[in-house]
This record gives C-alpha cells, structure tokens and sequence, in this order.
C-alpha cells in the first residue's frame, strides 16, 4: 500500500540544515546570476557607446573587451556570493578566497587576451602594416603565452603551490628545448628580426651572392625569392640575414658610371668638344641628372673619358632604355665629328733608310786588333 505518511519524512528532510543551506545557496545564485548579467549588460552597452566614441585605438579595444566577460564566471561569481552569504565555517572561508582569486585571475587573462586578438586583427588589416603580419602575428603569440602563463603560475601559487621548483625546472627544460631546437629558434627569431627592422620586405628586388630576384614570401623560417629567370629560391632567414643584401627597391635615384674611349689620331680641338656633347646628350633626357665627364686617363690605345650622371629612378628597365639611347645619340655624334673610337690595335712600322753596317770592315777592324 502506499505510505500517506510520506509528507512528514518529507518535512523532515527537508528541515535538515545541509538541505536548507543547499536550496539556499541555490536561490541566492540564480538571482545573483540574473542581476550580474543585468549588471553587465547595463555596463557594458554603457562602456561600449562611451568608448565607441573614442577615436583612440585602445578605446575601441575597451568597448568590445567587455564583451568577452564570460557566462560560466560569472555563474561561478553568483555561486561564490551564494556560498558567501551562508555560514559554512572558516575552512571554507579560505576556500572562496581561492576560488574568487580563481574567478577573477580567468576573467582577467580573457579580458587581456581579447585585447590582443583584437589588436592583432586590426593591425594586419590596416593597409600600411599588411606587410608585417609575420611579425604581428609573433608578437602576440608570444605575449599571449606570456599573460596565460602568468595567470596559470599565480593560481597554482595563490593554491599553495610551491611555483619556484616548478619555473626552476621549467627553465631547466626550456634551456634543453631551446639547445635540441637551435637552428629553428634561430630562423624564427631571425624572422621577427626581419619583420621589426624590416631590411626588406615582400615585393622588394634584392640581391645578395649570385641571387637576384623578388621577395614573394617571408615565413617563420624562410623566406621565398622569385629569380630574374623564374625558379623560386627559399631561403632560410638566418642564412638570408648573414648575407650582404643590395635592396634595390628603396633606391630612389641610379648612379651611373660609364666610360669612353677614343683614339690617339683624334685631334686635341676634337677630343675637347666630347665632354661637352655628353653633357648634351644627356641632359636632352628627362629622367636623368648630368653630375661629370672627364679625360680620365690614357690608356695603351686610347683616351678614356669618365661619364657619371643619375637616372631619376629605380627601374631597371627605364635606367637600360636611357643608357641605350644616349650610346645610339653617341655614336651619330661623334660620326658627325669624325671622331673614332679607340680600338686594340698594334702598329708595326718597316724603317728602310737605316745604313747597314759594312761586313767587309768590321773584318778588318777586327783583324787589326787581333
């Protein structure tokens, strides 16, 4: 039969002190959870039209951090007033110390690391740092294991956790870690030393040794070069780092040097109107900045002329298009004026009307000395 009794066993177990305290923690939490999300939600579209209006970078930061505060902390939080508000002794007194530090060391780290993925994102979308998310992408990395690391350390030490053996032998087995990886530590630093100096960077023509081509990629550990004649040739960045590197893309103007040779046969008159022709042909350009020509020196076969001038810009092509037409304008110049260019020739001359010495004499000067 069924027990009519059953309310009064009910009564009894629910007068008991552990279940009373048990419904009361949890009424006391569920309405400390809804007026903390209240609280919050107030607060933050508070801080996020406040901030919003910022025109600072860090205050657009704080208007969307607030937005990673997150639920299952803040249920946490509304457990920890709950268990606050009911006398459970000392022992758990020092536990909610714990526990709320716990809470706030998470919420905190979520906050910072929020900041970073945000400056992180912004930074490599902004169009004059698009060519540094390598180093964008390092930096935050790094400080991201730095912050969680720090918050792991002070939670296990505010448990009582003795953290100096612990960093002790983490410094033992990072010094291991980094020996075993030394060449790959070293490629990767040697990649956040390209993106933070930046000696060159994608897009840029560079030459070092008997390589010359354009920078496509530049990774953790290599860099990507496409070659004047089109292969691609990777590069590790330590090695790349330890060349003397020519980065002709920043070269604003070129500095041309080329010499001149004419003949001996040319005439002083003649060979003292070159210097001034070259002024001439080169200055008839417009991209180009006349510096000198000279009669530099004389040569076994000729008179050399030093010619230095500037090209008025960095491309290569533009530079070889320039040079060619002054040699073209050269050559129908100095045909007009008969002026001929110095050529490796040797000459012999025969000379007839020299007297040969007479066999018949010698013979007897030398029989008369005998």
């Amino acid at each position: 039969m069924f027990d009519w009794n059953l309310g009064s066993d009910w009564e009894t177990w629910i007068s008991q002190p552990a279940v009373v305290n048990f419904f009361l923690v949890l009424a006391i939490a569920v309405v400390s959870y809804m007026l903390l999300r209240m609280v919050m939600r107030f607060f933050i579209t508070r801080s996020v039209d406040l901030l919003s209006r910022s025109k600072g970078r860090w205050g657009r930061y704080g208007a969307k951090v607030f937005r990673h505060t997150s639920r299952l902390l803040i249920a946490a939080m509304a457990v920890q007033i709950g268990l606050a508000l009911v006398e459970l002794g000392p022992d758990w007194d020092n536990r909610f110390s714990h526990i709320w530090f716990l809470v706030l060391a998470l919420q905190l780290g979520l906050w910072i690391d929020a900041a970073i993925a945000m400056w992180k994102k912004e930074t490599i979308e902004t169009r004059v740092d698009r060519e540094n998310q390598l180093t964008v992408t390092i930096v935050s990395l790094l400080v991201r294991t730095s912050i969680w690391a720090v918050v792991l350390l002070s939670v296990l030490a505010n448990l009582g956790v003795n953290i100096t053996a612990l960093v002790a032998s983490l410094g033992i087995g990072g010094i291991a870690i980094a020996l075993a990886l030394q060449t790959l530590l070293g490629d990767l630093f040697a990649s956040a030393s390209i993106g933070v100096d930046k000696p060159f960077r994608t897009g840029d023509f560079i030459v070092f040794n008997d390589v010359a081509g354009t920078i496509e990629y530049i990774g953790l550990k290599t860099t990507r070069i496409r070659s004047l004649s089109g292969e691609q040739i990777i590069c590790g960045n330590t090695n790349l780092l330890q060349q003397i590197i020519h980065n002709y893309k920043r070269m604003d103007e070129r500095r041309v040097v080329f010499f001149l040779a004419i003949s001996f046969r040319t005439p002083v008159a003649k060979a003292r109107q070159v210097p001034g022709l070259i002024k001439e042909i080169i200055e008839s350009h417009d991209k180009t900045r006349f510096d000198r020509a000279h009669l530099f020196k004389f040569d076994d076969f000729s008179m050399r002329f030093e010619v230095v001038y500037y090209v008025l810009s960095s491309d290569y092509n533009i530079y070889m298009d320039i040079q060619q037409n002054i040699n073209f304008t050269l050559l129908e110049e100095l045909d007009k004026r008969e002026i001929r260019f110095a050529m490796p020739v040797r000459s012999i001359e025969f000379l007839d009307d020299i007297p040969m010495p007479d066999r018949r004499h010698s013979e007897q000067v030398k029989s008369e000395s005998s």
